[in-house]
């Protein structure tokens, strides 16, 4: 019986935590918008940097996709825990009764549905500006779907 109610309340915990995260990103819009209009400018900018020609864009789409959305990510890390450190949020999440890993998660979710998701959601259509094939885009997706969580994971690290 108690052993349910605890895992109850650490799901509450972590539901509540990924709300807040949510919540307070969408108050904030600008700073939610700014990776993602960096990774569509980065994107968007790389044909006039180098050469419109379609073959080399073809081959050089997946890489540079994946760059703009690792700087993306990189450029939305700043914030993850600087708000939360500055109003003592972060201090009581490390004296709470609940483990500190699982609220860490909640907020790289958080982080994640905010900056990585929308990412990959854009990526098709930056690969079809960029002429990558069908075949092609279906690799990028997949990569993006298994490696942003990675990025949002390992930043985190860094950041905290």
């Amino acid at each position: 019986m108690m052993q349910a109610r605890q895992q109850t309340t650490l799901a509450t915990a972590f539901f509540a935590l990924l709300k807040r995260d949510l919540l307070l990103a969408y108050r904030h819009r600008n700073e939610l918008f700014n990776p993602l209009f960096f990774f569509v400018l980065v994107v968007m900018l790389f044909p006039l940097g180098t050469t419109p020609e379609k073959t080399l864009l073809m081959t050089m789409a997946p890489g540079v996709i994946w760059v703009a959305a690792l700087l993306a990510s990189m450029l939305a890390l700043d914030g993850l825990f600087r708000a939360d450190y500055e109003d003592g949020t972060l201090e009581q999440m490390l004296i709470s009764p609940h483990p500190l890993s699982i609220l860490m998660l909640a907020k790289i979710l958080a982080h994640w549905l905010v900056t990585g998701l929308p990412m990959i959601l854009l990526a098709p259509l930056l690969g079809l500006f960029m002429y990558l094939p069908d075949e092609g885009l279906g690799v990028l997706m997949l990569t993006l779907v298994l490696g942003t969580p990675v990025l949002s994971l390992v930043g985190a690290i860094g950041m905290a």
